[in-house]
């Protein structure tokens, strides 16, 4: 249903604008798809987040990972209910475990902390920005800055994590970041069949 009312959109704005050519429509329908899929998605997960008692702690979690999750990129799953079923796990999951994993001692903490570090500088250095096919990010300079703005808002976040003396948000910025970083990894693009926008369109050029 979101697919038809999105190429219906589509259709009238390429009626409004015809110099907009079909690649650029196709880029138009997507934007379009991931705004109106989202208010689904978002109803659904909070239903679900209030249902297991993290209302509070996953509008925290919508929140607080936004900077990292919009510089960093990720997967999109395929299918409008395997993204509802992928964001309710994200955020609902990542809440229940902050809300029932303890930290202790403090040094625990703080060891599983610089271990997240490093793993995300790392990955943040192979994959970030992690585009998709259907939203390349192509210009180097957006790129760059991108990437950039991963190790700071991953860095930051992780900081947030030590500062904060609730230890249940604590502990739900670390298995945020976690899991963030997990998203844009090469494993996670195979296992839901994505492929790296800027990869792709890297090989397609070499062969042409």
């Amino acid at each position: 249903m979101i697919e038809k009312i999105c190429n219906k959109l589509t259709l009238k704005i390429r009626k409004k604008m015809p110099e907009i050519d079909e690649e650029r429509a196709e880029v138009i329908n997507y934007g379009l798809q991931l705004i109106i899929g989202e208010i689904p998605k978002t109803f659904v997960l909070l239903i679900v987040a209030y249902l297991c008692g993290v209302l509070k702690l996953s509008i925290i979690a919508l929140l607080a990972i936004m900077p990292y999750r919009a510089t960093s990129g990720g997967v999109h799953l395929k299918t409008h209910i395997g993204c509802i079923i992928g964001t309710s796990l994200f955020y609902v999951g990542s809440s229940l475990l902050s809300k029932y994993i303890v930290l202790e001692p403090l040094y625990i903490k703080y060891i599983l902390i610089a271990i997240t570090w490093i793993f995300s500088m790392v990955m943040i250095r192979l994959y970030a920005p992690a585009d998709t096919e259907n939203v390349p990010i192509l210009r180097k300079k957006e790129r760059t800055l991108k990437k950039n703005f991963s190790y700071i808002t991953m860095s930051l976040t992780l900081i947030a994590s030590m500062l904060i003396k609730d230890a249940v948000i604590s502990n739900l910025l670390i298995f945020l970041t976690i899991f963030q970083t997990i998203w844009i990894s090469k494993f996670i693009y195979r296992l839901t069949n994505n492929k790296y926008g800027y990869e792709e369109y890297i090989k397609l050029k070499d062969a042409t």
